[in-house]
């Protein structure tokens, strides 16, 4: 039998293969695999990405779908997924970003569902900076290029909070002061990202002039700010974005301080004005973007937005969640740092509460989202909460001077000695903690509703944001935040606006399949929905 011959080109020279047999009838990056060039076949095969494209030379190929022969041209770029050999020989070129450099795996605080080829955003440069801005955090990852390898990691909080702690906050501030916009990019530019950038070159010995890519992902306000664009449209109906498309800067032109004339600022494609780069970059790197199915992406963080997807349908919206289980504005709330409480276990008789203290500190600072989320259910659980949030008043007549009153109500003492004194958590605490958990739960429900489906169809459930690392999904569920699923459901995948903004930075493939789920995706503003209010008002008590 005459073997079929392949002459396939990759970055490391030439390599011929003889094909034949029932090989030959393999889709073509099955075959390339089994012979040790394994691509980018990060949708599963199904030509919904480009990871697994090549440069057709010579010969031709047919198409698996119909049996048309593809003939090499100019311009013959194939989805190796989508095709077989023919009959002749074939000349192929694998770029660099087809080639299945890295699996999928956990990069700092971020899961990655997808492989990734190391094909800068920037072709020749050597360092490069990974950026999520937050409205309340900045994270920042610094890069070898040649390897995807992290060299340093850098986090500090988003100067910008002196200006308000929400981003309508910060849009208010441009419409009232001509000059905020200004003193906003500077925050976020000169104050956070340009120390968080030379903090993290000095730890890994690389010069800030030898940085010669960022790529930044962020909700659509904080990249306007960044950019220095008026962001005022989008405080008001219809919440019109200047942009929401890639864009390329030099850094100077943002003030930030890096690289050389060459280096170059990326600032990640968006959705909408409410469902930014951010999400973007996470549909990417959790793979929500290839998966048929129901799946959802929930990002609990400073704002809470929801993706889902069914079929070829991709939805998202954004609610007012606030950064409740972030510990912002509670008594006591804290990030999850050292000295955090981040677990709460609960007993009545008498009452005692039994903390887990992130690095095992005597006198905590205060307690985090995930340590939340267990006093609720915890809370409810053993009788010390009401349906509705309030301490159960037989259970304060019990509970001596643990329950104290203030002016905002009833409040429980969980620690008597914190470092800055007792912990509490207040009725008015729990209120705020409703109303973030009704907002997500909601919302999750709307949007699989408009889809015709429900949580106990949902395959995949991927957790986004910090505090799901250390969540217990079980507590999650039961005190209605994910309402109606099961833990086997839920991936926890932590950081995916930080994972995609390394991924477009490493595998610039990637940063066009971000572009394609932002055309891709109807954003929904929730209340125009019929029935979201009533769920909200639903989700507004503890199961």
């Amino acid at each position: 039998m005459t073997a079929t011959r392949i002459h396939v080109h990759t970055p490391d020279g030439r390599h011929d293969l003889a094909v034949a047999g029932a090989e030959a009838a393999l889709q073509l990056s099955r075959l390339l695999a089994s012979r040790g060039f394994p691509l980018n076949t990060r949708c599963g095969e199904r030509g919904l990405c480009g990871g697994c494209e090549a440069e057709l030379r010579a010969g031709s190929l047919l198409r698996i779908a119909d049996g048309a022969r593809v003939p090499a041209g100019a311009t013959a770029r194939v989805r190796s997924c989508q095709m077989r050999l023919g009959a002749e020989d074939v000349e192929l070129a694998l770029p660099a970003r087809s080639l299945m450099s890295h699996e999928p795996s956990v990069v700092a605080e971020f899961r990655l569902n997808i492989p990734w080829a190391c094909d800068p955003i920037v072709p020749g440069a050597r360092y490069g900076a990974a950026v999520d801005v937050g409205t309340t955090t900045v994270a920042l990852l610094l890069c070898d290029l040649a390897t995807g390898r992290v060299l340093a990691a850098a986090s500090a909080f988003n100067a910008q909070i002196r200006f308000g702690e929400d981003v309508l906050t910060r849009i208010g501030q441009c419409g009232a002061d001509p000059g905020a916009l200004g003193q906003l990019q500077r925050a976020v530019a000169a104050e956070t990202i340009t120390p968080l950038l030379q903090d993290a070159c000095r730890r890994a010995g690389v010069a800030p002039g030898a940085v010669g890519a960022m790529s930044v992902a962020g909700n659509t306000t904080m990249l306007h700010l960044l950019a220095g664009v008026d962001p005022t449209p989008m405080g008001v109906h219809p919440f019109q974005p200047a942009f929401l498309d890639h864009r390329t800067y030099s850094p100077g032109d943002l003030g930030l301080k890096f690289g050389d004339g060459a280096a170059q600022v990326h600032l990640l494609p968006g959705p909408a004005a409410y469902v930014g780069a951010d999400l973007a970059a996470g549909i990417v790197a959790t793979g929500l973007l290839y998966d048929d199915g129901p799946a959802l992406l929930i990002d609990v963080g400073t704002n809470g937005e929801i993706i889902a997807k069914v079929g070829d349908r991709l939805v998202g919206c954004a609610t007012a969640a606030g950064p409740a289980f972030e510990g912002a504005g509670l008594t006591c709330g804290t990030r999850a740092v050292d000295g955090a409480i981040e677990r709460v276990r609960l007993r009545t008789e008498p009452f005692a509460a039994e903390l887990g203290i992130i690095g095992a500190s005597d006198r905590p600072l205060g307690i985090c989202g995930s340590a939340y989320v267990d006093f609720l259910w915890e809370g409810r659980r053993k009788g010390i909460l009401q349906s509705n949030g309030r301490l159960d008043r037989a259970f304060c007549s019990r509970a001596g001077d643990a329950v104290q009153a203030d002016a905002h109500g009833l409040k429980l003492r969980l620690h008597a000695h914190g470092a800055s004194g007792p912990i509490w958590i207040s009725e008015l605490d729990v209120a705020r903690l409703l109303q973030a958990k009704a907002a997500i739960a909601a919302g999750t429900e709307t949007l699989l509703h408009l889809l015709g489906t429900e949580p106990r169809n949902v395959k995949r459930l991927y957790l986004a944001g910090g505090f799901g690392f250390f969540l217990s999904l079980e507590h999650a569920i039961g005190c209605g935040l994910l309402p109606g699923f099961a833990p086997r459901q839920i991936h926890v995948v932590g950081n995916t606006s930080l994972g995609g903004a390394y991924l477009a930075l490493n595998d610039r493939s990637l940063l066009e399949e971000m572009s394609t789920a932002c055309r891709t995706m109807e954003a929904i503003e929730l209340n125009l929905q019929p029935g979201f209010e009533d769920a909200y008002i639903d989700h507004l008590v503890l199961p």
